[in-house]
């Protein structure tokens, strides 16, 4: 019987950086490649990707990467794989002109990028796979069912049961499900984010009832409403609203723009040419205009800041301006929302926010996943993609629906999960991950060192000593001299410096007493001794940079 093992290098316990990997015996399936933005502390950090180590060094067993949608926290990360991995990678048509794109700017060639249908079936490294069309905010996303003897292994990607939905391009396909769930189950992966949501997230996540109000009362003035970039659903409603109240719009962003293009390319939504005004003959003065201005997380508000601070290119805030904020905050933006709300209401603006409460994300909440449970009847119950709050919400979602504890399997990044002969076998194995940090810089595998470096001197600043020797003797010349930046005021603290420099000459002068000196290993026990002694006197471990000039006398 097939052995299969299950487990995420990334999304769990976390905000983004999705990853899951599937082995049905020596053959590796991926699913997703996400990326996730740092935390306010992490300076400099422009994203963080998942570690790809166990990936590269079993390289040759990868049959495939499965990239449901087009949303970052599930293939930004893509191109850096694909740097280190030669793999195909399957995906909807609209997603994967997206990923061409996305690989044609990161210089990526002869990338397999394989078109699927939402609902489809196809033998993939000798192992059956099923795609079926699920709801979500950007379009052609689909849900993933792996076939083992033991049986299926199905991920239901990110969605909502919406009963309402109508374009094709979105709807979902309860039957298919059922019919998975007919043939048998082992094991169920679902996202978890909206599990504390009571109800349905349909049709909470509908906007146009709650900002059609305020598009009336605004007549004859301009309307500022900022929306995340990948919120296409949300997108696509803002400008039928414009559509309606025979708005002019103006497209701040340019990618939004290029998003736009390739649903028009796939035939999914066209925006009126009529109604669109273009950069070039857009003016910061015009009125009975709607400016639409997008981004992704914490960019987004503070583009909003920009523009009421005057400091933008095209527009910039007048007190006659409605504003209106249609992705409510999320985790890990509320000091850049909060800077742009005191931004605003300093020069006097109305602005209006939609409330995350009251406006729900194309996230599952507890009843949409009630029935993923009910339709899969699954043997065993993984929740993923969340902080663990939300993990342990969606996994006691399971035990309501009747499954016993040794049934749901709440893991950790790393963590696998074993199963043979139909029974999980174990979750003892592990896999030692580090985050991959991002600065936007091709070297990205230096670039965690790096960032972890300013991280320290951002912290707990530097001290550098310098010293010079004589090249033949070895003998101290001139110094100890040392310089700190961020660390101490050295006018009070000159028994440190004076002790630092005694430090350094000791470490010199006994290395090569004891005739094994060497200028770098001479440094790395200088630098080892003086951070222990300055972490004993200031609680601080700065970056200590010894520096030993051997001087030709």
């Amino acid at each position: 019987m097939d052995q299969v093992r299950i487990f995420a290098l990334g999304g769990l316990d976390e905000d983004g950086k999705n990853m899951l990997v599937v082995e049905v015996n020596e053959a590796i399936f991926i699913i997703e490649a996400g990326l996730k933005y740092p935390d306010t502390g992490q300076l400099g950090v422009e994203f963080i990707i998942p570690d790809f180590s166990y990936l590269i060094e079993n390289k040759e067993r990868i049959q495939g990467i499965f990239i449901t949608h087009a949303h970052d926290d599930v293939v930004a990360a893509l191109p850096y794989l694909l740097k280190q991995v030669n793999a195909p990678v399957y995906t909807g048509a609209l997603t994967a002109n997206i990923i061409h794109e996305m690989l044609k700017k990161e210089g990526i060639k002869n990338a397999k990028i394989h078109r699927l249908k939402r609902c489809s079936k196809q033998t993939i490294g000798g192992v059956k796979i099923r795609t079926f069309p699920m709801t979500h905010a950007f379009p052609d996303n689909f849900g993933l069912a792996i076939s083992t003897d033991q049986g299926y292994i199905v991920y239901t990607g990110e969605f909502i049961v919406d009963y309402d939905m109508l374009q094709k391009e979105y709807l979902c396909d309860l039957n298919e499900l059922s019919d998975i769930g007919k043939k048998g189950v082992l094991c169920l992966l679902c996202e978890s984010q909206g599990a504390d949501k009571s109800g349905h997230t349909a049709p909470k996540h509908r906007i146009t009832s709650l900002i059609e109000p305020i598009f009336e009362a605004s007549e004859g003035t301009r309307i500022l409403i900022s929306c995340y970039s990948q919120s296409l659903f949300r997108i696509i409603e803002i400008i039928e609203l414009a559509k309606k109240f025979n708005r002019k719009i103006f497209f701040h962003d340019k990618g939004i723009r290029e998003l736009l293009k390739h649903l028009e390319t796939m035939k999914y939504y066209r925006v009126p040419k009529e109604m669109e005004i273009n950069e070039k003959n857009f003016s910061d003065d015009m009125e009975d205009v709607v400016v639409l201005i997008s981004g992704n997380g914490k960019n987004l508000f503070r583009t909003m800041t920009n523009i009421a601070n005057h400091e933008d290119a095209h527009v910039s805030f007048r007190t006659s301006d409605t504003i209106i904020v249609a992705s409510p905050i999320v985790s890990g933006t509320e000091l850049d929302a909060s800077n742009m709300e005191n931004e605003i209401y300093k020069e006097g603006g109305k602005i209006y926010t939609l409330d995350s409460k009251t406006v729900l994300s194309m996230h599952p909440s507890s009843e949409d996943l009630k029935m993923m449970l009910y339709l899969f009847q699954p043997k065993y119950y993984i929740p993923i993609k969340g902080e663990y709050r939300h993990l342990y919400v969606n996994a006691n979602l399971a035990t309501k629906m009747g499954y016993s504890p040794d049934r749901i399997l709440i893991l950790e990044d790393g963590q696998i999960a074993l199963f043979e002969n139909k029974i999980l076998k174990s979750v003892a194995q592990r896999l030692e991950l580090e985050d991959t940090m991002i600065d936007g810089k091709e070297n990205w595998d230096v670039t965690g060192v790096v960032l972890k470096d300013r991280e320290v001197l951002s912290t707990d600043g530097v001290m550098i000593i310098g010293v010079g020797v004589n090249h033949k003797t070895k003998e101290i010349s001139n110094g100890p001299d040392v310089q700190t930046r961020g660390l101490i005021y050295l006018k009070d603290a000159e028994y440190i410096i004076k002790e630092v420099g005694n430090i350094m000459e000791n470490c010199i002068e006994k290395a090569v007493k004891e005739k094994r000196y060497d200028n770098l290993t001479v440094r790395a026990e200088a630098r080892d001794k003086i951070s222990k002694y300055l972490m004993k006197e200031t609680g601080k471990r700065p970056m200590v940079l010894p520096v030993i000039m051997e001087i030709n006398s």
